[in-house]
């Protein structure tokens, strides 16, 4: 997938967090709040979210190896739902941005997340990849 097929994807699955009430997941747009601003303030949180992945997320994930090991790759439930927190307390300080109930609700919302997000890359899987897995 283009990374901003995945921008559109991640900003797509972090709406739909927000729409399940158990998560405790809000994004509060941009002033005034319409239709255009929420999907603005979507698309920059998951572009937030990419870079807190990317940056924060490959060091935590070098650190946490043997803990991979250990649990057979169930802690990075755990450093996601992290990198989802860590996103909503860097958007915190604004008027906008992610609000997120609670730490667990984050893993589970994270959870949430890679689930569309994998859906998302079989569907937008480039043709020649297909194409491959038929043969």
């Amino acid at each position: 997938m283009s990374l901003f097929i995945r921008l559109i994807v991640n900003a797509f699955a972090i709406w739909i967090v927000t729409l399940i009430p158990a998560l405790q997941v809000e994004v509060v747009p941009f002033a005034p709040g319409d239709d255009l601003q929420l999907v603005l303030t979507l698309l920059l949180i998951a572009l937030i979210f990419g870079l807190v992945n990317a940056l924060v997320g490959t060091v935590l994930k070098l650190l946490a190896f043997p803990l991979y090991i250990l649990t057979l790759g169930l802690i990075s439930f755990i450093i996601n739902g992290f990198l989802l927190w860590l996103t909503g307390w860097v958007t915190s300080g604004w008027d906008w941005g992610l609000r997120i109930g609670g730490f667990w609700l984050a893993v589970l919302a994270a959870i949430v997340i890679a689930l569309i997000n994998w859906v998302a890359g079989i569907i937008f899987r480039p043709r020649r990849d297909r194409e491959r897995d038929r043969r």
